[in-house]
């Protein structure tokens, strides 16, 4: 199912057949990612008096409760409410689904105390000024361990406060990463990233995806974005981004 979308004074042609899904599934299997020691997403039936809601244990349908850690457990979205007083809901900041996105592949840099982090000179050295709305960024090296991977007190991959700032000059407004935070996993609350990316008015319409998994077989490049958000009222909900494969480009 081939569609052109006229966007930004271009027009792209993409196979809505052919979406390349990029999320982590909240999931109660044994290999669920997890990360900050957040509770283990899990669910049980309901059950009230002589009522429960399963069909396995003689119940008329499947009904359930759902315990959810949302930045704890699978590909999330969230909002500059993720570090406000002042409660602030993504699908309130969000209000657009489709975006042009550029994929890019990074090497963090090892620090001397060992850390991983993304400077502002790598990502300089692989990007040119863009027009792109969103930046995906794919650490290496990568494979599909990340989808399961137990990421508490292992200090992962983070972004410096001087990248994050080449980003937002950059104008990029929808990030995407296949890490559990851009920040340090223990920073003493400073959060440097996360204030920088927004920074002044970007917490009206900029978000940040994280804990996403890209393919190895999926290329760097350009891409349009179509970024699925649960419609649930926090400042981070699980998300679905897909990507779709640019066929042709025309100004």
């Amino acid at each position: 199912m081939k569609s052109r979308i006229h966007y930004n004074n271009k027009e792209y042609l993409i196979n809505l057949k052919e979406g390349i899904e990029i999320s982590i599934p909240y999931t109660q299997r044994i290999e669920q990612t997890n990360c900050f020691y957040a509770p283990y997403f899990s669910f049980e039936p309901v059950r009230m008096g002589d009522f429960v809601g399963s069909m396995i244990e003689g119940g008329p349908v499947n009904f359930t409760n759902v315990k959810l850690n949302v930045h704890g457990g699978g590909t999330h979205t969230e909002c500059c409410g993720h570090i406000t007083k002042d409660f602030i809901s993504v699908n309130k900041i969000l209000n657009k689904y489709f975006f042009t996105v550029t994929l890019l592949s990074i090497y963090p840099t090892k620090l001397e105390n060992g850390d991983l982090r993304i400077e502002r000179d790598t990502l300089i050295s692989m990007m040119d000024e863009t027009s792109t709305e969103a930046l995906c960024i794919r650490c290496l090296p990568n494979d599909d361990s990340k989808k399961s991977r137990k990421y508490s007190g292992t200090n992962p991959t983070y972004f410096s406060k001087d990248a994050m700032k080449y980003i937002v000059d950059l104008g990029i407004q929808h990030l995407l990463v296949d890490i559990p935070s851009v920040d340090r996993e223990e920073d003493g609350s400073k959060l440097e990233a996360h204030r920088t990316f927004w920074s002044g008015d970007r917490g009206d319409n900029c978000t940040i995806t994280e804990l996403i998994y890209v393919p190895n077989e999926i290329i760097d490049g350009e891409y349009i974005l179509n970024l699925q958000l649960a419609d649930m009222e926090l400042d981070a909900v699980p998300s679905r981004p897909i990507l779709y494969k640019i066929i042709d480009e025309h100004i």
